[in-house]
């Protein structure tokens, strides 16, 4: 068992530390407070080859796999969460189409969002289903050699400045197995971002309420090209990201430990650093301990998609690396936070938007219950057993 990143894991690495430092860090917090999306950063992806780092060479990605992605999150999320969000969505909004669309669905969808020409999005959550996909009320009905969609989209990351979309729709509301996805460009008529949201954290990636009025597309744009995908492409899509969302939380915990390590060192108290405060080092072994446990999770969890293994007999441990390094990047950034003590509370120090946004992690792409609900239904079902 070899734990070395390869040559081509160190590259990436090497290329997503140096974006971080000379275009993410100067930005971070201005990027925070204005809550505009920061096209710099989205450029300077697309310049270094970070955007199609999961999609296939043939489209203009680099193909170089789930894990790949995770570290290069990992190196950007340390200073800004939202910038391992601009990284993750390349992935999320095409992963469906990946999986499971035509080839020239492949050429014509993945491939500007791959050579960044174009943004994209991932439309699932609804008002009145979230984590209930089988509820999903959004419909398409067949009309000739097109589909009409309607329904509406909530708290889609980075769908107000989308230019294509892919959106789940029931051609029969009432019937899961009915479920299908579909690809929207954003200026057919009858789309529409009806609200942008006021968000907590992670303010440089919109997300608000779309909405399909009588939507158009031809009846080309149902992926793979014919009805019967139902809940295994939205399923296959979330567990293949989840460990790379927990990527955003090991970045984050990462950078909110260093900048609280580098502040103790400096600031006197009791006669000397507060690094020599037994109570101030215990702190900073249990956020090491967390980081470090979270790393491996999420590393193991994204060699496994790369493996082909994230289907539902895979999903547990996808969900094990998603629920513990989120919930580990929370407890690190509120103890980097009480290290400042009342300095960490003001946005003077990027702790606090650190502590703002790594709440949001515990949420999307399904919650930490639901995390537990597939880990739990694995030890009944017996595919995760200790005996």
């Amino acid at each position: 068992m070899d734990f070395d990143l390869s040559e081509e894991h160190r590259l990436i690495q090497q290329t997503a530390r140096r974006v971080a430092r000379d275009v993410i860090a100067p930005r971070a917090a201005e990027v925070d407070a204005t809550g505009e999306y920061p096209e710099d950063y989205y450029q300077a992806f697309k310049e270094a080859d970070l955007l199609g780092i999961t999609l296939p060479a043939d489209v203009g990605g680099t193909e170089a796999g789930t894990l790949a992605l995770a570290i290069a999150v990992e190196e950007v999320a340390k200073f800004d969460c939202s910038a391992g969000l601009m990284l993750l969505l390349s992935s999320l909004s095409t992963h469906t189409v990946k999986f499971f669309g035509t080839d020239e669905q492949k050429q014509s969808y993945m491939g500007p969002v791959a050579r960044g020409e174009k943004k994209a999005a991932f439309c699932l959550t609804e008002p009145d289903a979230g984590s209930d996909v089988a509820n999903l009320q959004t419909r398409a009905r067949r009309d000739g050699d097109e589909y009409v969609i309607n329904g509406q989209k909530c708290y889609i990351s980075g769908g107000p400045n989308a230019d294509q979309v892919v959106v789940f729709a029931k051609t029969d509301p009432a019937d899961p197995r009915t479920l299908n996805a579909f690809i929207v460009e954003t200026d057919m008529p009858g789309f529409e971002v009806t609200s942008i949201d006021r968000k907590l954290g992670v303010r440089g990636v919109p997300t608000g309420v779309l909405t399909f009025d009588e939507v158009r597309v031809p009846a080309a744009n149902i992926v793979g090209g014919q009805e019967g995908l139902g809940m295994r492409a939205p399923l296959a899509t979330l567990n293949s990201l989840r460990p790379v969302v927990g990527a955003r939380g090991v970045g984050l915990a990462q950078g909110a430990a260093n900048y609280a390590l580098e502040f103790a060192k400096e600031r006197r108290a009791f006669g000397g650093p507060l690094t020599d405060l037994q109570a101030i080092q215990m702190k900073f072994a249990e956020m090491a301990i967390d980081i470090e446990a979270a790393r491996m999770l999420v590393y193991q969890g994204s060699w496994m998609v790369d493996q082909g293994r994230y289907g539902p007999e895979h999903g547990h441990m996808l969900s094990v690396a998603k629920a513990f390094a989120t919930e580990a990047a929370n407890r690190v950034a509120s103890e980097a936070l009480q290290v400042l003590g009342g300095q960490g509370y003001m946005m003077d120090h990027p702790l606090e938007r650190h502590y703002r946004d790594a709440r949001q992690l515990m949420i999307v792409e399904g919650t930490s219950e639901i995390q537990r609900l597939v880990i739990s239904r694995a030890l009944m079902q017996g595919n995760l057993a200790y005996a």
